[in-house]
């Protein structure tokens, strides 16, 4: 189907675009150029169809009804396999509803979304149905995952199993509060600003954001190139190690990961002596709102001393600055790149997914007074700035990401870990209805100050259940250095060993003690 031929006037609104100032003549001339221009975009219409268009197979899937998804949690219920004999032969995964499973509807948490079905596995589901892991649906996620709450989704909001009336935490909420639920054992979700650690934490599980590159994020929505991460959800420290040794290597298609990545078994790393491991308290990540949080996080990281661990404290003055780098890239970044440029921008190497692009393009324009206001504020302060400031911004912090980054290496050449809150506060009431947009933002936005800076430097980072606060779940986050993600996970796993386990929600039953 040939591409449509511009008008006159199309050309003039392109003109009035870049400021060029045309007569009569010149605008027919560059539509008749304009026009010839086009047969390569047929041609390009005539050779993907021939050569590169995939076909979404046939996958059996139902929404579940209220009665049946009490947290709001699922967004579809499937049962996909592929009969492989592997590390997670039997094991039930959800994957979070920005990750494309083929043939099953894909939504994003947004009305903008709404009925795009993807024609290609994410190379993560490829991975671990590869590895006869059993695909149990898709978990409900914020819209366009931009939210660190969990009331912003269009299918409503995510509920805690701890406690109904309070959030679970987003982006990555459904799948968080599915597995602290007990409802299936592992779960993918994604993180940009600290949205698979930040629903774990209020939830009260297991959740790894791997080194940035580690895991490909080919085949899921991104919101920005230099931010997007997906990893882990799980009840336990070896169930997040096992996944990431089945999700971990280059797949060849994603501009975020180097050339080539060791292989490693993460899970065999566990069984390491962690005798001596230096353990830092990042001084700048308490003190932040909760001093029960902090003193409960201060005293489970002194744990770590009954295996023989070293506990000290070190300040990283960068890490409150990190936040308004954070800040910068992810308004221009996400505006320039996501919205701008219908989810994948341009001008980098990668499998793209044209027709999901498109599906947006068009919804994103038609539905745009139905998206979350934090997408809202995103867009407009995004725009603003980069009209105003024609990208200078981003540049600049940009070109402070080494200096930032360089703060916690430097602090890592004294420590093994840091340590610190995962959020500065337990989960919050979910919004009854009477809020201002003001009030609603601060919610949704203001929980990243200790997650947001990991996913801007790369490094790994997991959120482990630290104990309760008036009976609700404290995460606390151990970082690590740039792809030794395994020395994260086996300070993880001694420190849920020194706890006997991790605490269940109440009334809940972990499929792996069913």
């Amino acid at each position: 189907m040939a591409i449509p031929r511009p008008s006159t006037a199309d050309i003039e609104s392109a003109a009035r675009h870049f400021g060029f100032h045309f007569d009569g003549d010149a605008v027919a001339a560059f539509t008749t150029v304009a026009g010839y221009m086009l047969t390569a975009y047929d041609t390009v219409d005539e050779l993907y169809d021939e050569v590169a268009r995939s076909q979404a197979p046939e996958r059996a899937y139902r929404f579940p009804a209220p009665a049946d998804n009490p947290l709001g949690a699922w967004y579809v219920t499937a049962e996909i396999s592929s009969g492989a004999d592997g590390p997670l032969s039997g094991r039930r995964v959800v994957v979070k509803d920005n990750i494309a499973v083929a043939g099953i509807p894909m939504m994003n948490g947004s009305r903008t979304m709404e009925g795009f079905v993807p024609t290609r596995d994410a190379t993560v589901v490829e991975r671990l149905l590869g590895a006869g892991a059993v695909i149990a649906g898709k978990s409900v996620c914020e819209d366009l995952c931009c939210s660190a709450s969990s009331f912003t989704s269009a299918c409503g909001p995510v509920r805690n199993p701890w406690d109904r009336t309070r959030e679970a935490g987003g982006s990555s909420s459904g799948s968080a509060a599915l597995v602290a639920a007990g409802e299936l054992d592992l779960a993918l979700g994604a993180d940009q600003g600290g949205s698979v650690r930040i629903p774990a934490s209020l939830c009260g599980v297991v959740g790894h954001k791997p080194t940035y590159g580690l895991v490909p994020y080919t085949g899921a929505f991104p919101i920005e190139r230099t931010l997007d991460h997906i990893g882990p959800i799980t009840r336990t420290v070896a169930d997040a190690a096992l996944m990431l040794t089945v999700l971990a290597g280059s797949d060849g298609l994603d501009p975020r990961q180097p050339d080539a990545l060791s292989a490693i078994d993460y899970q065999a790393a566990l069984t390491a002596d962690v005798t001596g491991l230096r353990v830092g308290l990042l001084s700048e990540g308490f003190s932040q709102t909760a001093s029960q949080v902090d003193e409960l996080v201060r005293a489970a990281a002194q744990r770590f001393t009954e295996a023989g661990c070293t506990v000290g404290e070190i300040s990283v003055p960068w890490h409150r600055h990190a936040l308004h780098i954070f800040t910068v890239l992810f308004n221009e970044g996400a505006t320039y790149q996501m919205l701008d440029g219908n989810g994948y921008g341009l001008g980098a190497e990668g499998l793209y997914d044209p027709d999901l692009m498109a599906y947006f393009a068009s919804q994103r324009l038609a539905k745009a007074d139905q998206l979350s206001e934090s997408v809202k504020a995103t867009a407009l302060c995004g725009h603003y700035c980069l009209q105003t400031l024609g990208g200078a911004s981003y540049a600049k912090a940009r070109n402070l990401v080494p200096s930032l980054r360089a703060a916690y290496d430097d602090a890592l050449d004294k420590y093994d870990v840091l340590v610190m809150p995962t959020v500065p506060y337990t989960a919050a009431t979910l919004p009854t209805g009477g809020e201002d947009t003001v009030t609603l933002l601060a919610r949704a936005l203001g929980m990243v100050g200790n997650t947001a800076p990991l996913d801007v430097t790369g490094h790994p980072a997991i959120s482990v259940p630290a104990g309760l606060v008036e009976g609700l779940p404290v995460g606390m986050t151990i970082m690590g250095k740039r792809f030794d993600d395994a020395t994260v996970l086996r300070a993880a796993q001694a420190f849920e060993s020194l706890c006997g386990g991790f605490p269940a929600a109440p009334g809940t039953v972990p499929r792996s003690q069913a």
